[in-house]
């Protein structure tokens, strides 16, 4: 969408209208020429940036898949001992309990 550059009454009427058109639609040509290269800079970063920050959810989802995994093999050997010992004071307790029975 040009932006049409409007010159002063006393400039057409100097230049002629002919000139004075001429100039304006240069004018345009020119803003057009910048308004692409400027989206072209503007879609060739974007490219970059999107790559980059790909790459980077990619280290990131990496790294917490790797902690994740860590934290599964920590929880499952805590669990274990938890459970271990669980099961020694249950059987201490029903020794306990038993033996009082018996008496």
């Amino acid at each position: 969408m040009p932006v049409t550059a409007r010159l002063s009454k006393l400039f057409y009427e100097r230049l002629g209208e002919q000139v004075a058109n001429e100039l304006v639609d240069w004018f345009n040509a020119v803003d057009a020429t910048y308004r692409a290269e400027l989206k072209e800079l503007n879609e060739l970063n974007f490219a970059r940036f999107d790559a980059k920050l790909e790459q980077r959810m990619a280290e990131l989802r990496s790294h917490f898949e790797t902690k994740l995994s860590e934290l599964d093999a920590k929880l499952e050997r805590r669990l274990g001992e938890q459970t271990r010992w669980m099961f020694a004071a249950w059987a201490t307790l029903m020794a306990t309990i038993i033996g009082f029975g018996l008496r």
